[in-house]
């Protein structure tokens, strides 16, 4: 594999097996698309995660080879760590990370009564800046552009002193130095994270892709609500973009905020402010990943009035009301 990274091993099954105690339930973190994700821990006492392919899965295989190759190939303290991988026959593909202690930052930050309260302001707002340093490496620095396309708060994982790393590369795609936009043969992501011009518009994927998801994601931490929910406002239901944006022309961002601010009011207000830059409905209006990062740790910079954000004017039916709980992941054949 050229260009891959020297630490990246190649396990024997047996003692993948014998790490996460033959993949019992207990040792079961979650299930992803990809397939169930184990903890492990191997003799030499390291803590491991195992992402088991099922079998069946021929988008599962893909997606397998396709982390292997990109993350393979970048290091980043904001992403997780590939440490490698485990292949048995035709039926046994796995891929082993390096173990996050605090598991993903969804399972914080819509809890707001128990678990939230682990997340102070400060660990949020250090959450935000890890989060855009390490996709200005996937965008900028790394050997290859990487646009991640399902960003989401699921795929943010968390260490034992809650710094973020991104998770999940399956979808990924590589840009070419002078490669802007791509028009991809299927729509990948999850709903509430996707921009229109991907979303509806013939899956034009760009850098922008990722920027949108971004601003989504700023706003689920800053509000503790999720993208796929709706909100009352002045009588109307909004989603969380609109939610924000209608707060925000009022003067009342301060009301979308999980509970009230400490002492880091003005850098909360930017992280809203940039995260309305970031879901404008036009791309071209969205500010690259290098902005943003600069915009989020200038605190002298001036920031433009976000414009028209994107989904501004959905009106939920009955249906995705009561049933807005629920987060599709979507892969659709075109």
């Amino acid at each position: 594999m050229g260009g891959a990274n020297p630490e990246f091993s190649l396990y024997d099954f047996s003692k993948i097996k014998e790490a996460t105690n033959n993949f019992s339930i207990g040792n079961k973190l979650g299930q992803g698309g990809f397939g169930p994700v184990y903890k492990g821990r191997l003799r030499n006492g390291h803590k491991i995660a195992v992402k088991r392919l099922e079998t069946s899965s021929l988008q599962g295989l893909l997606e397998f080879l396709n982390e292997i190759q990109l993350i393979a190939k970048v290091q980043h303290k904001n992403l997780v760590k590939l440490l490698g991988c485990c292949t048995q026959g035709d039926r046994e593909k796995m891929l082993v990370y390096e173990y996050m202690e605090n598991k993903s930052l969804d399972y914080f930050i819509f809890d707001n009564i128990i678990k939230g309260r682990r997340l102070n302001w400060s660990k949020r707002l250090r959450i935000i800046d890890g989060t855009a340093q390490g996709l200005l490496y996937l965008h900028n620095y790394s050997r290859i552009c990487i646009v991640h396309r399902d960003l989401k708060a699921s795929n943010i994982l968390l260490d034992s002193v809650m710094n973020p790393k991104i998770s999940d590369f399956g979808v990924a795609r590589i840009f070419s130095s002078n490669m802007s936009e791509s028009n991809t043969t299927r729509i990948v992501g999850t709903r509430g994270y996707i921009p229109p011009e991907y979303a509806l518009g013939g899956g034009g994927c760009s850098i922008k892709t990722d920027v949108f998801s971004f601003g989504v994601l700023i706003l689920e931490i800053i509000s503790g609500k999720r993208t796929a929910q709706f909100y009352r406002y002045n009588g109307k239901l909004c989603n969380l973009i609109a939610y924000a944006s209608q707060l925000w022309i009022d003067g009342k961002w301060s009301e979308m905020t999980y509970c009230p601010a400490e002492n880091e009011n003005q850098e909360i207000e930017r992280c809203v402010h940039v995260a309305l830059l970031c879901v404008q409905e036009s791309a071209e209006d969205r500010p690259t990943m290098e902005r943003v990062v600069t915009m989020l740790n200038t605190k002298s910079m001036s920031l433009p009035p976000p414009k028209q954000p994107a989904y501004f004017h959905v009106n939920p039916s009955e249906q995705e009301v009561s049933s807005c709980n629920i987060t599709i992941s979507i892969t659709l054949e075109r």
